[in-house]
């Protein structure tokens, strides 16, 4: 089965983090703090993100256990394709069993039973959840003693403990280790390593990142780094499911679709529109899709599909796509970007292909002032906005201004691109051709 993302809609996260603690025996942990706001952040991104902020649950400080419990079993019901816990602080083990309790704020150092959230609850929470996947995080140690500077408490617990049928857990040390808060670093050891490949990607690695693929990784590079090593039980269907698009993955696939995207564009202009229009659409679905809709080079593809379209013999179809662009383009990028005034322009040509000349001439006789004010009059995008006028101007029969615009527009392209220039033979080729239409 292929790696896909969640729904975000029918996904849901929770993340739970204690840094500040009553207890003497429990060191304060500041970077849980700042750990479990920036892993909201990411995981809540508009473009590389997993779900909207409205379903991703953050309980920091929380100490009351009802409270908790109550706000668990209501995110963990709603989630229907991914479900995924994250806690961060400190691990306390404790009864005849060694059974693993999550600390918050009021824990008891030596009876956490009654203070803590004890796994076995948030376990048998997730295992009545419908999501199809659950994903437990634990950023916790379960060492048999207090280290200054670190997450520890209690004596060691068995993996096996906390495993949960049918998820993919993921703890970041190991039975013997601690979970280090090395000073000088925002983030815990774990979770901050974590969040760098959430936000850097893997070069090399795949388009999407599973839990699987973050794990091999975490373990690789804090091996390397001589930190805990993390640990990790699940089912391999868990691992269908990515947590977060490879960013580094995206920066290398975008160049290699800008020039798909220009060849695409030559390959039009060459005179096959429909081979082009093709082409191009396949490209704005993948950059959609990996790099955002709102981003520049998807924005951009969009507008030299629309364009192509009309190009193929669908001026109406391109025109209202253009339309459709205009308004994000103007949010986004602003009015005088190249590409916004880009677009104005193709919209007026489809528009005028279409049949709507007088709006076609109304739009061109602005964008020619708001070029010439942003780029200059001599500019190549402003004196193709001039003739572009004068041709509709001439359909439209206002014929003596079409012709002054032309002749203005030889005597300018003569001047800076010369006599035989292609452009300047254009211009004069229309210019002629409405003075014999005048005899």
């Amino acid at each position: 089965m292929a790696v896909r993302l969640p729904d975000p809609r029918r996904s849901r996260i929770v993340l739970i983090g204690a840094s500040t603690y009553t207890a003497p025996e429990l060191p304060d942990l500041p970077s849980v703090h700042r750990t479990i706001e920036d892993l909201a952040g990411l995981l809540t991104d508009q473009y590389y993100g997993v779900v909207p902020e409205e379903h991703c649950t953050v309980l920091l400080d929380e100490g009351d256990l009802r409270t908790i419990g109550q706000r668990l079993r209501t995110t963990i019901r709603e989630a229907e394709d991914l479900l995924l816990v994250y806690y961060a602080g400190h691990g306390l083990v404790s009864g005849r069993r060694h059974e693993l309790y999550l600390a918050l704020p009021d824990s008891d150092w030596d009876d956490p039973e009654f203070s803590s959230l004890e796994y076995e609850k948030l376990r048998s929470a997730v295992l009545d959840s419908p999501a199809a996947t659950k994903v437990i995080i634990l950023d916790c140690c379960f060492s048999g003693r207090v280290v200054t500077d670190t997450m520890a408490g209690g004596e060691a617990a068995e993996l096996g403990q906390i495993e949960v049928a049918g998820t993919y857990v993921l703890t970041s040390a190991q039975r013997d280790q601690v979970a280090l808060a090395l000073p000088g670093e925002h983030h815990t050891a774990f979770s901050g390593r974590l969040m760098r490949l959430l936000a850097e990607g893997v070069v090399g690695g795949p388009e999407l990142l599973t839990v699987d693929d973050l794990y091999q990784r975490l373990k690789a590079t804090m091996a390397a780094e001589g930190l805990s090593t993390p640990l990790n039980r699940g089912t391999q269907t868990a691992s269908n499911i990515g947590l977060g698009v490879n960013r580094a993955f995206a920066a290398t696939i975008g160049p290699q679709l800008r020039q798909q995207h220009i060849a695409a564009v030559e390959q039009g202009k060459s005179g096959d529109w429909p081979g082009a229009s093709a082409i191009l659409q396949k490209i704005a679905d993948e950059q959609t899709r990996i790099l955002g809709a709102e981003h520049t080079d998807t924005l951009r593809t969009r507008q030299s599909y629309a364009h192509s379209l009309g190009g193929a013999g669908g001026p109406v179809e391109a025109a209202q796509l253009l339309r459709q662009l205009l308004p994000e383009q103007l949010r986004l990028l602003g009015p005088d970007h190249e590409d916004t005034l880009r677009t104005r322009q193709f919209l007026a040509v489809n528009l005028g292909e279409a049949g709507f000349r007088d709006e076609a001439v109304g739009m061109l006789r602005i964008l020619l002032a708001d070029r010439g004010r942003v780029l200059g009059p001599d500019s190549p995008h402003t004196l193709r906005t001039r003739h572009m006028l004068a041709r509709n101007l001439a359909l439209t029969g206002a014929t003596d201004e079409a012709m002054a615009l032309l002749r203005q527009l030889e005597q300018e392209r003569e001047r800076l691109l010369g006599a035989e220039h292609p452009h300047t033979l254009r211009a004069r080729d229309d210019l002629a051709a409405l003075t014999v239409q005048e005899r």
